[in-house]
């Protein structure tokens, strides 16, 4: 067999593992532990609009919630380590291709190596958490004031901040028209549901893909005030840009509606770890 053989048997082989149980496994913990924060952040969420804004609506929010859990520990070990399945999975995607016809195109292999990286982030502070050595990570609205700072500080700031914050809201619009769309039929495995199922991921897929984007899109809103009047603090992260809903002429409703959508999402990617082709 000549050299040029054995690479492809070899990068075959790589495929198959990549796509073996051991990443299939990861690929449904992760999307399990995002699940479990969406759900929490939905719930955190819905008490804000009701006026019990303590907490956090965010990714530190989640954990802090889940520390305050009997067996809270325990918890945070067991939704870490499915973060950073989650980003195995990503890795995989990144390095061997996605499921579809379009999964191995280069835009969707650069989209896994942003998604594994950020998914990494987030498991490690996690898991420093559970192991004592952390604090969960600071609030979404810290990074966000924090990381729009330094940017305006570079040449061309206000350009830079500008165009990534229209690059968020253009994204959040997208992922709202792709879930009203029901795209995410295409990465399902639905031959084994029953048609009630059908129509309850539909439900999930479409309500909280929708509040997802509604939320991006605000964020990115924000972002885009910050470059225009050169102001970090304007800024949002996720926690004051749900809070921004409950200051609306529509009230606390507006935001009761966007917390029930991302809790629907935290259901679609329990529908996702059950069903989503890897």
């Amino acid at each position: 067999m000549d050299t040029s053989a054995m690479t492809q048997v070899g990068r075959v082989r790589a495929r198959r593992a990549a796509k073996g149980s051991l990443t299939r496994s990861a690929a449904r913990a992760g999307l399990t532990a995002r699940g479990v924060i969406y759900l929490l952040v939905g719930f955190l969420a819905l008490r804000i609009a009701f006026g019990d804004g303590g907490q956090q609506a965010d990714r530190s929010g989640a954990v802090a919630e889940i520390a305050a859990e009997p067996f809270g520990a325990v918890l945070l070990w067991a939704l870490g380590i499915g973060l950073a399945g989650m980003a195995l999975w990503r890795l995989s995607e990144a390095l061997f291709g996605s499921a579809g016809p379009d999964g191995r195109k280069a835009t969707k292999r650069l989209q896994a190596v942003v998604r594994s990286v950020f998914y990494a982030c987030v498991a490690y502070s996690v898991l420093s958490f559970a192991a004592g050595s952390g604090d969960g990570g600071r609030s979404s609205d810290e990074q966000s004031r924090d990381v729009t700072a330094k940017a305006l500080g570079m040449p061309a700031g206000q350009w830079i901040v500008g165009a990534a914050a229209v690059g968020i809201v253009v994204a959040g619009v997208w992922v709202g028209v792709r879930a009203v769309r029901r795209d995410f039929h295409d990465k399902l495995e639905s031959g084994g549901m029953s048609a009630r199922v059908r129509r309850l991921v539909d439900v999930t897929g479409v309500g909280g893909g929708a509040a997802r984007g509604v939320v991006f899109a605000a964020a990115g809103g924000f972002a885009v005030r910050a470059a225009v009047d050169y102001r970090p603090d304007r800024a949002k992260g996720l926690d004051d840009t749900l809070r921004s809903f409950a200051d609306t002429p529509f009230g606390p409703w507006l935001l009761v509606l966007v917390a029930a959508g991302l809790a629907l999402f935290g259901l679609f990617s329990f529908a996702l770890a059950r069903w989503r082709r890897v």
